[in-house]
């Protein structure tokens, strides 16, 4: 116990001088006396001592407060996180979707619009193929000269022919080059 009065005393004289006080454990060693000043010191630096741990109580019961909101923070950060990265999965799946089915209906457009084309290019070529055909046999059997009509029927169905196939070959090397097997 500290019970010297000169330090008791020096103590007093810091206290109005600075404003410093006994506090903590120390408190609990000073000891008791008749003097009144020193008991007045005395129950000051107790009663500040409690000021001064209800203070740090308090300041610490905050702090766990807001340490428990950070960490449930935390949690709802980790939450939102991973539902945006899920959410970022899900819309690159719905892109890769959208980019196939985009490719399809390229793929349908180009096929129909190459099935069109050979089907007007077959009609011509049959068309002209018929007319020739008649136009040779009416020909022949009205009579006249068929030497330039022959050999202009043989061209042309020389030429039908070739076209035929090349349409047919164009759509068969379309067909395979656009299979995935």
């Amino acid at each position: 116990m500290i019970s010297s009065k000169d330090t008791v005393k020096e103590a007093m004289l810091k206290a109005k001088a600075k404003k410093v006080y006994i506090e903590g454990n120390f408190v609990k060693l000073l000891s008791e006396t008749s003097d009144t000043d020193v008991k007045d010191y005395i129950e000051e630096c107790k009663s500040r001592d409690l000021k001064s741990r209800k203070k740090r109580l308090q300041i610490t019961k905050q702090v766990q407060k807001q340490n428990k909101e950070l960490e449930e923070a935390a949690v709802i950060k980790e939450a939102l996180v991973l539902e945006l990265q899920n959410s970022l999965e899900e819309s690159k799946e719905l892109r890769d979707e959208a980019l196939e089915d985009l490719e399809v209906m390229q793929k349908r457009t180009q096929f129909e619009l190459i099935s069109t084309i050979v089907k007007v290019a077959l009609c011509v070529i049959i068309g002209v193929g018929v007319l020739t055909t008649v136009m040779y046999a009416w020909a022949m059997t009205s009579g006249t000269d068929t030497q330039i009509i022959g050999s202009t029927w043989s061209n042309m169905f020389g030429i039908l022919l070739t076209n035929a196939f090349s349409i047919v070959g164009t759509i068969m090397g379309v067909k395979y080059a656009t299979d995935k097997d």
